[in-house]
C-alpha cells in the first residue's frame, strides 16, 4: 500500500503544471479586465480562506510544530506568493515574455542545486541529463525552435526583476522542504497564501482596482474561480505536499511541464498555433522529467524485484 502512495505521487504532480500553465493562460485575460496585482491579491486571498477553513474546521493544525517554524512558513510567503508574483507582473511591463520565461526555466536547475548544498539532496548523472534535455526542450518551445529567437534577444532592467522572481521562487521551494519537517503541506500551503495575499493586497491598493471585481465578465470569473480552485488550492497543496515526499530537486523539474501545458492550453482555448519544433520540444522537456522522476524510481523497483 505504501509503495502504491509513492509511486501516486509522480503521477498527482503532472496536475501541478497543467493547473499552473493553464493559470498562465487564465490570468492573460482576467487582467485585461482587472490589474494584475490586484488579480493575484484576490486569489491567494480568497484560497488562503478556503484553506484556512479547512484546517481549523479539521482542527489539522499542530500549533507547536507551527510555532517552530513559523518564521520560514513567513519566509515562504514573502517569497514565493509575494515576491514572485510582484516581480513577475512588473517584469512583463518592461521586458518580453520571452525573456522571462528563458530566465524561469531555469528554475529546476538553481532549485536542484539549492537541494544538494542545503538540504543535503544527491545529484547524479542522470538527474543532470534529465535537467539539461528539459531545460532545451523549453528553450525550443519558448522560441518555437527559431534560432534566431534566441540570438536576437536583447537583455535590460525587466530581466533583473525576472531573475529577483526566480530567485523568490528558488527560496520558496528550499523554504518549503525545511519548513514541512515540523509542518503539513496543507497548513503550509493555506499559511503561505493567506499570508502573502495579505503582502499583495497592500500593494494592490496603488492599483485602484478592487472595483472592478464586480464588472468582470462570465468569461472571467470563470478563470478567476480555475485559478483559485485548482491553480492556487490544489496546485499549491500538491506542490508542497510533493516536495515534502521526493524532494526539492525533484518536484522542480516539474515546473518545466509549465510552458508545455501553456502553448497547448492556448491553441486548444484561445486558437493559438503551435510547431512541429515545439511538439519536438515537447517531447525532450517530457523525456527530461521522466529520467528525473520516475525512471530512477522504476528502476530501483527492478532492482529490488531481481533480488
Amino acid at each position: 500500500m505504501k509503495d502504491n502512495q509513492s509511486i501516486a505521487i509522480y503521477f498527482w504532480m503532472l496536475l501541478v503544471p497543467l493547473f499552473w500553465g493553464g493559470a498562465f493562460v487564465a490570468a492573460e485575460h482576467v487582467i485585461t479586465e482587472i490589474p494584475p496585482v490586484t488579480a493575484a491579491a484576490f486569489r491567494f486571498g480568497i484560497a488562503g480562506i478556503l484553506l484556512s477553513i479547512y484546517v481549523l474546521w479539521n482542527k489539522r493544525i499542530d500549533i507547536e510544530a507551527f510555532k517552530k517554524q513559523w518564521k520560514t512558513v513567513l519566509a515562504m510567503a514573502i517569497t514565493g506568493i509575494f515576491g514572485y508574483n510582484i516581480f513577475f507582473f512588473i517584469a512583463l511591463d518592461i521586458t518580453s515574455a520571452i525573456n522571462g520565461s528563458l530566465i524561469v526555466a531555469t528554475t529546476p536547475v538553481l532549485v536542484t542545486l539549492g537541494a544538494v548544498l542545503f538540504l543535503g539532496e544527491v545529484w547524479n548523472k542522470q538527474l543532470s541529463f534529465g535537467l539539461i534535455l528539459s531545460l532545451l526542450g523549453v528553450f525550443v518551445v519558448i522560441s518555437k525552435g527559431s534560432l534566431s529567437t534566441i540570438l536576437s534577444l536583447e537583455f535590460n532592467a525587466g530581466d533583473l526583476l525576472f531573475i529577483g522572481g526566480l530567485l523568490s521562487w528558488v527560496a520558496h521551494g528550499l523554504l518549503g522542504k525545511i519548513a514541512m519537517r515540523d509542518v503539513s503541506p496543507v497548513v503550509t500551503t493555506a499559511a503561505t497564501t493567506l499570508i502573502g495575499s495579505i503582502f499583495l493586497s497592500a500593494v494592490s491598493l496603488f492599483e485602484g482596482g478592487w472595483g472592478d471585481i464586480l464588472d468582470m465578465s462570465t468569461q472571467a470569473w470563470g478563470e478567476m474561480a480555475f485559478m483559485i480552485v485548482c491553480s492556487s488550492v490544489i496546485g499549491f497543496l500538491l506542490w508542497n505536499n510533493g516536495i515534502k515526499q521526493i524532494g526539492a530537486s525533484k518536484a522542480s523539474i516539474y515546473m518545466n511541464l509549465v510552458p508545455i501545458n501553456t502553448a497547448w492550453l492556448a491553441v486548444v482555448f484561445y486558437q493559438s498555433t503551435i510547431t512541429w519544433a515545439q511538439i519536438l520540444g515537447m517531447v525532450m522537456v517530457i523525456m527530461g522529467v521522466y529520467f528525473v522522476t520516475l525512471h530512477p524510481y522504476l528502476k530501483n523497483k527492478q532492482r529490488i524485484a531481481a533480488k
